[in-house]
This record gives structure tokens, sequence and C-alpha cells, in this order.
């Protein structure tokens, strides 16, 4: 990945429409904000898997078009009753994501809006940017008819700017939405590169990589209680990039399951993400893999620094 540019306070603008503004992704988790953001960047940047809480970090993706640049944060999901130290965590990177940015899109699941949903509203509402609703997997619903009663009473209840329907995965509705979303952006010069597409290191998303593979091969809670620190990252003279990845676990017994029989389910893990990084990175990597126990990381916040997960 390339690194951000300096736009300079007195960047021209490409064009006397040009558009650039920060829009941030906001829902409950699993409601498909991550597949949105890649649907909408045209790049696989942000890691998705079925479970809720996959993503952990503010990720930044970058739109660029000649109509503008949009700048999408795709944020943690909120969690109600966060009783360990990460989740709180999430929380407050989930809200300082909705601070200084020039639109807010609150993401829904079609034919749901849970007491979750509300609470987040009920945040989205103290912030002064404009909000937007974006009612996601419509390709679920085979009779679109029956979600107007609840698109309208949504509607009654609430102050959105505009509404739309999308399915994320299928990528319906992507453009009429991107295109409501530059109308609402200011006329700005671009931040970053035409050529860049993130704010973030190829070290950082090297270690989402393998936790993407995690939540995907690990069963029930044991993901949750994972988590992926790069050691090292180099790229060597025979043009091969050599990463070192530590899989932390909280516990001997989840060490175990995740080194697996003879190794098997590590050497599985190991050999999806460096294919992932190679197709992300554009050129060959080799991949090691360590598991190591750190009791009760999740609540321990110099940790929780350590990995990243606090300011």
């Amino acid at each position: 990945m390339s690194h951000p540019s300096d736009p300079g306070a007195d960047a021209a603008l490409p064009h006397a429409d040009f558009r650039c503004g920060l829009v941030a992704l906001t829902g409950r988790p699993n409601v498909g904000k991550s597949t949105l953001l890649n649907a909408l960047i045209g790049f696989r940047l942000s890691i998705v898997s079925p479970r809720p809480q996959t993503t952990r970090h503010r990720i930044l993706g970058i739109a660029n078009s000649d109509a503008g640049q949009v700048l999408y944060v795709d944020t943690p999901g909120l969690h109600r009753g966060a009783k360990r130290a990460m989740n709180r965590s999430l929380n407050r990177a989930a809200r300082a994501a909705m601070s200084d940015v020039d639109l807010v899109v609150q993401v829904i699941e079609a034919g749901r809006w849970t007491d979750e949903d509300e609470a987040l509203y009920a945040t989205l509402v103290e912030h002064t940017a404009p909000r937007m609703l974006v009612i996601n997997k419509v390709d679920l619903n085979k009779d679109k008819s029956a979600l107007l009663p609840f698109v309208a009473g949504l509607g009654e209840q609430h102050a959105f700017a505009e509404i739309h329907y999308v399915s994320a995965l299928k990528k319906q509705g992507l453009a009429e939405l991107e295109q409501a979303i530059r109308a609402r952006l200011p006329v700005r010069a671009p931040i970053y590169g035409t050529e860049e597409v993130t704010d973030r290191s190829e070290r950082f998303l090297a270690a989402e990589m393998v936790r993407e593979q995690l939540m995907l091969r690990l069963d029930q809670e044991l993901p949750y209680a994972t988590t992926v620190e790069i050691e090292e990252f180099r790229d060597r003279t025979d043009g091969i990039t050599e990463v070192h990845a530590v899989v932390w676990v909280e516990r001997d017994g989840q060490k175990a399951i995740v080194i697996g029989q003879g190794g098997a389910q590590l050497k599985a893990i190991g050999t999806a993400a460096r294919r992932r990084m190679e197709q992300l990175f554009d050129r060959k990597v080799y991949l090691r893999l360590w598991v190591k126990v750190r009791e009760g990381w999740v609540d321990d916040e110099a940790m929780l620094k350590k990995f990243g997960y606090t300011d």
C-alpha cells in the first residue's frame, strides 16, 4: 500500500465540481459494513467473515473517480453492554470515527431495526454531520414491496437525509448510492493520490489477513480470544516479503486448538493468509506463524495498546 500524500493547503481542484470528503460507515455488528466498503472502493481491503466483531480497527478506504475522492471509514460495530476492555475500546473507536466527518452512513439489514440500531442512531444524532440510511442485504428479500411499510415507519421516527437500498454482496444499488454520497461532500481538492486505496500500512494489513483466517476457521468464541501481532515485516533482496506473525490467545487450551493436530490448523491458516497477502501485495510472501499465550490480554489495557486497539 502506498502512504498518504500531503495534499497541501493550496492543492488545486481537478475541476470546478470535484468533491472530496470523509464518510463514516456505521452500524451494529454484522450488517455488512466491511462488504459495503470493499464494494464501494472496488478493492478487497476490509476483512470479512460471517461473525460479528470481525472489524476491530478503523479502516480507511479511498474511492477515486473523475467526479471526486470519497474517503470511507469502516468502523467497528457498536457493542451494547461492553464488559471487556477490548469491547469498550472498539466502542470508543467507532464513536471517534463519527467525529469530524462530512457524512455518516448508518447501515442496517433489510427488514430489521433492532435496539442496537436505535442506540447507534441516538449516538449519531449527537453529531452535526448529515445522516444517510443504507438498507443492505435487499437481495435476501424476495418481495421488495414488503419493505415499504418498514421503511416508511423508520422515516417517520428518524431524521435521515436520504434512504438507499443496496446489496453490497451482489453490488446492487451502489452506483446510485455513490452518486448521492458524492453530492453531499464539499468541493475540495483530493487528499490522497489517485493510486492510493488506504492509509494503512502493509504490515497492518498482513496482520488483518491472518486474523481473517482465524475468524473463518475457528469455531464458537475462540476467534474473539485471538489477535495477531506482526513481529517482523521486511522485503528481502530476492524480492520476497518475509512476515513473522504471532497469534495471541488467552489460554493453553486455545493454543492447542489454533495449532491443531500435528500443526494442521495453523498450517491451513498460514497458507490461506499467505495467499491473500500475495494477492494484495502483488509479490511472493514468506509467512511464519507462532501461537503464544497471554492470559487476559482482552482486558489488559497495556496489551491492547501494544496490539493497536487503543490510541
